[in-house]
């Protein structure tokens, strides 16, 4: 087995804190039922393994093809439709972002690698979003953005950008996620994928990985 000389994580989700709180305090902000969002999200991205649905202006989005503002008219008509109350589009994805928390312990993780000589990067999928990046170029040697690269996960065009930026090889490199088709696509091109759903997991399995401490 190569030497594993390389971690990429996700933003939303490993970054922050769990994307469905965020979700959850936007949608009761915003007055949409929740669940009619996750069956709206179903439709547009497909039911099995990520495969996409025939029109998906989430997929579009993230790779920067169409406007925030289109995608939010599309979002607030369909969820205006499901719920029968109007939801306002404008403004619709800030105020879903202003739900996002962040989580210092895995960013002090990934500074932790970065310091110790692993190389770091960071693989997100935007929804037009601003980044809080103070602190980036201390923790990644390579950041990349969907909507600026026109690629998403988990297409694999956009793992191997990531990875030539870091100069190392699929089976050198651990790729972090909580989407588990998007761990799925990094392990079928080659990489070591890790499925985060807590940080004692996450870190308990990136330090047996890796042979290092990576919490302070």
């Amino acid at each position: 087995m190569p030497e594993l000389r390389a971690l990429v994580v996700d933003w939303g989700g490993v970054l922050t804190e769990p994307l469905e709180s965020a979700m959850r305090s936007w949608a009761e902000i915003d007055g949409v039922d929740f669940e009619h969002y996750v069956q709206v999200m179903r439709e547009w991205l497909g039911g099995h393994q990520g495969e996409l649905a025939a029109s998906n202006p989430v997929a579009a989005l993230e790779r920067g093809e169409i406007e925030v503002p289109d995608f939010e008219r599309q979002l607030a008509e369909r969820l205006s439709r499901s719920t029968g109350a109007a939801v306002r589009p404008q403004g619709l994805l800030q105020r879903m972002f202003d739900q996002f928390a962040h989580a210092p312990a895995m960013s002090a993780l990934v500074l932790r690698a970065h310091r110790l000589g692993l190389r770091t990067g960071l693989l997100s999928n935007s929804w037009g979003n601003e980044y809080p990046r103070e602190g980036w170029d201390q923790m990644f040697d390579a950041i990349v953005i969907s909507g600026e690269v026109g690629m998403r996960k988990p297409e694999p065009q956009i793992f191997h950008h990531v990875l030539g930026l870091l100069g190392v090889a699929p089976g050198e490199a651990v790729f972090v996620d909580d989407l588990r088709e998007n761990v799925t696509a990094a392990v079928d091109l080659g990489m070591v994928g890790v499925h985060h759903t807590s940080y004692d997991e996450t870190a308990t399995e990136l330090e047996a990985l890796f042979g290092l401490a990576l919490r302070d």
